[in-house]
């Protein structure tokens, strides 16, 4: 059981555990194409959303969250999925205490803020899952947060629900300077990737591009393909 979770572990922070590989480098040229949307910008958090569930959306923002500490930036991956949280999983640490230990008991920010094991990123996992997801999210507690993360790092990165799912992303999108839809090759469906930009774009979203997720290369290899700003 241990074995088969450290495979897995493996193959969701690729960037981590193979560098090198023909995946790290298309989440580099995610990167890349990133900083150059957001150039001059000043946009320091970013959020990561989906259609619908099991598109790959928390992968990636783990992943591209780690190319960004890969190229020097100090950076914090927060876990906003307060109903189906991942972050402890992917980096094998406990949800607890984390972003609703925050929100609701007043914790410190650094009491909060866990170090990844990766150099230059640092987590803030969900905490404990509550009862009242999109109300914290829309709290004045949720500024304040963004507020002070925003003083310590270059980049923070949301991992935020499916925006088709509930309301929380939406609540979430309007105060990050920026949000990345991510759709899953051959899985998406057109109507739903064009609802959620609509819904985005209601809700005043800042989205800078898009990520096409799980597209087949070759035989045996997939890789991750920026397409830049929506349109």
């Amino acid at each position: 059981m241990f074995k088969r979770k450290r495979i897995q572990l493996a193959r969701n922070l690729v960037t981590s555990t193979d560098p090198k590989s023909i995946v790290s480098e298309q989440f580099r040229l995610v990167r890349e194409n990133i900083k150059f949307a957001i150039k001059d910008k000043k946009l320091c958090t970013l959020l990561f959303t989906s259609a619908s569930l099991g598109e790959g959306k928390s992968t990636v923002a783990a992943n591209i969250a780690i190319a960004f500490a890969q190229d020097g930036r100090k950076v914090l991956l927060v876990d906003a999925d307060l109903r189906k949280p991942t972050v402890q999983h992917t980096f094998e640490k406990l949800i607890s205490p984390g972003l609703t230990n925050y929100l609701i008991s007043q914790w410190e920010i650094d009491e909060v803020i866990t170090k990844s094991g990766i150099k230059g990123l640092d987590i803030i996992t969900s905490g404990p899952i509550p009862t009242n997801p999109a109300e914290l999210l829309g709290s004045t507690s949720m500024n304040k947060l963004i507020e002070e993360i925003k003083s310590k790092y270059d980049m923070v990165i949301f991992d935020s629900p499916p925006v088709l799912s509930v309301s929380d992303t939406l609540i979430l999108s309007e105060k990050c300077d920026g949000t990345i839809l991510v759709i899953s090759s051959g899985a998406t469906e057109k109507g739903h990737a064009v609802k959620a930009k609509e819904v985005l774009q209601a809700s005043k979203a800042n989205i800078i591009g898009t990520i096409l997720n799980n597209f087949k290369l070759e035989k045996g290899h997939y890789y991750y393909q920026y397409y830049g700003e929506a349109e």
